[in-house]
């Protein structure tokens, strides 16, 4: 079996150990994604039973993390498929959130203190995120530090905490590892939020530049806050259904002030960082897994 097939099975014995039909149930429903976490700790830490059952209590943690943003965001789809909380209601999606949670913290328990000790602080990091995130979206967000405290503690902090938590499994370089998992999390979703400007709906799957309809300031935008002469227009924008004209206007306005192109090089600027760090460590797949997501087309 392939090794995220391996993570996929643990899982499962995880939920099955819980003694509960409905969890197993409910798991199957569940939209698996690209494993981002499980392929850096199996990367860093290679193919071993801790190495598979770190992986699965990660993608525990993160699934949790996932089933209760769907229920704050009231988000009917999950990676093309219903939601739990469409599929049966927020009450249901936030229980088995929690079952999850607190199943990946009783297997955490087990693993080497320093291990648990990662992983679980990041999970507090990642809920004040998740909070900080919903509290950024009140009113049209111009600080630049506070969306990167955000990034970090709502996306980047977990990949950070698997890296790491990785390293320490391999007695390897736990604090290169942080890094590249830190950078790797942050430019991660600087492009993520690049590319709900710079692609169509079609390629996005959702809405193009839905993001500051539903609230959200991203890089993008708080570069040309910064920079335009029509800062309350762009205010004015915010929050509300755009119309073709008011898109085209935001776009051109990015490209005027380079704050699309700037925003790209910061996340470049960031993957740089992480694969210098790791340049001693001869690891070729990771440099390559940081160049394909900075170097990709927008």
């Amino acid at each position: 079996m392939e090794a995220l097939g391996l993570v996929k099975e643990q899982i499962k014995t995880f939920v099955q150990e819980c003694n509960d039909e409905t969890s197993l149930a409910l798991l199957d429903l569940l939209a698996t994604g690209k494993m981002l976490r499980s392929k850096l700790i199996l990367k860093i830490a290679g193919i071993n039973e801790e190495s598979v059952k770190l992986c699965a209590v990660v993608e525990m943690i993160h699934a949790a993390s996932l089933l209760h943003d769907d229920v704050i965001d009231e988000s009917d789809t999950r990676r093309g498929k219903p939601s739990l909380n469409a599929l049966f209601d927020n009450k249901t999606a936030i229980m088995f959130g929690d079952i999850l949670y607190s199943k990946a913290f009783t297997e955490l328990s087990q693993m080497n203190p320093k291990i648990a000790y990662t992983v679980s602080s990041a999970v507090t990091l990642l809920s004040i995120g998740e909070m900080l995130d919903v509290n950024l979206t009140k009113s049209f967000n111009s600080n630049y530090d506070l969306y990167l405290d955000m990034i970090y503690k709502k996306t980047a902090s977990l990949i950070e905490a698997s890296a790491k938590a990785a390293a320490i499994l391999a007695n390897k370089d736990e604090e290169k590892y942080a890094l590249y998992g830190k950078n790797l999390g942050l430019a991660f979703q600087m492009v993520d939020d690049i590319l709900d400007i710079t692609q169509d709906s079609e390629t996005l799957g959702k809405p193009a530049m839905l993001d500051f309809v539903e609230g959200k300031v991203t890089i993008p935008y708080l570069f040309l806050h910064q920079r335009t002469n029509e800062k309350e227009k762009l205010e004015a924008l915010y929050k509300k259904p755009l119309s073709k004209e008011e898109m085209a206007w935001i776009k051109e306005q990015m490209q005027e002030t380079n704050a699309l192109e700037d925003a790209i090089l910061e996340a470049k600027a960031l993957g740089n960082e992480a694969i210098e760090a790791l340049k001693d460590e001869n690891r070729l797949e990771l440099v390559m897994i940081m160049k394909a997501m900075i170097e990709r087309e927008f």
